[in-house]
């Protein structure tokens, strides 16, 4: 399974609002959202041209029916946000969440076990779930939810990640106080051949910027509208 955006000119995307707008995940997974909030969400995907709306499972239903026709994906969390549950309760997350229409899947990994060194269960919570994933067709991306790790943690992440079958590795869940650093996209990226999506605190067109140019090929945020809007408005200035 090969990740979607897996190769691109950095500079060239950064440059153009069209190209950063392909690689947004435009996000919504607040506990308080309500149906209303994820509906403008799907339609400011489609407005925008963003690849995905990432959401919690409860609402993938309602999301693949307001972007029907549309070229947006539907993506949803699974083992939100801590990464401590069960491997078989990740996988049911998971098919539930595919059999419901979402063709990306974004798993916290078990952090637990990642600093315990435990590479086994590690690798078969991945694992358990890429296979899952990959058999509908979908896409996998792992939460490594960097600012809880150390330098070595975050490649021996990315390692088991890759080994186990994900398409990207992914920042963080932005629920923990952690944020995107440019130091942790450029580790990432060189640690892996797969996709690195770049989450947390991604809120202005120079954050996104830098994360491009570090290496994601993916980003996460609540804030691509107001990221288009002023990428969009430096392109007309620039005219």
């Amino acid at each position: 399974m090969s990740s979607r955006n897996s190769s691109f000119d950095s500079n060239s995307l950064a440059q153009t609002w069209q190209g950063v707008a392909t690689i947004i995940d435009h996000t919504n997974l607040r506990p308080e959202a309500t149906p209303d909030q994820i509906a403008r969400l799907c339609d400011e995907a489609r407005e925008f041209g963003f690849v995905s709306v990432m959401i919690n499972p409860c609402y993938v239903e309602l999301a693949c029916s307001q972007l029907r026709g549309s070229d947006v994906t539907v993506g949803a969390v699974v083992g939100f946000p801590l990464g401590a549950t069960l491997i078989s309760v990740k996988v049911f997350e998971a098919r539930e969440s595919i059999s419901q229409g979402a063709r990306e899947i974004d798993m916290v990994m078990n952090i637990g076990a990642l600093k315990a060194g435990d590479r086994t269960v590690v690798l078969a919570d991945i694992r358990a779930v890429a296979e899952v994933v990959h058999t509908q067709g979908a896409l996998l991306k792992v939460i490594l939810e960097t600012s809880l790790l150390t330098n070595e943690e975050k490649l021996l992440a990315c390692e088991l990640s890759e080994k186990a079958g994900a398409d990207f590795v992914k920042t963080s869940t932005g629920f923990l106080g952690g944020v995107a650093t440019v130091e942790d996209v450029a580790l990432m990226r060189r640690a892996v051949k797969i996709g690195v999506k770049a989450s947390g605190g991604i809120r202005t067109a120079n954050d996104a910027k830098k994360m491009i140019e570090a290496g994601a090929n993916r980003l996460g945020t609540s804030s691509g509208v107001n990221i288009i809007r002023e990428l969009r408005n430096d392109a007309s200035g620039a005219k």
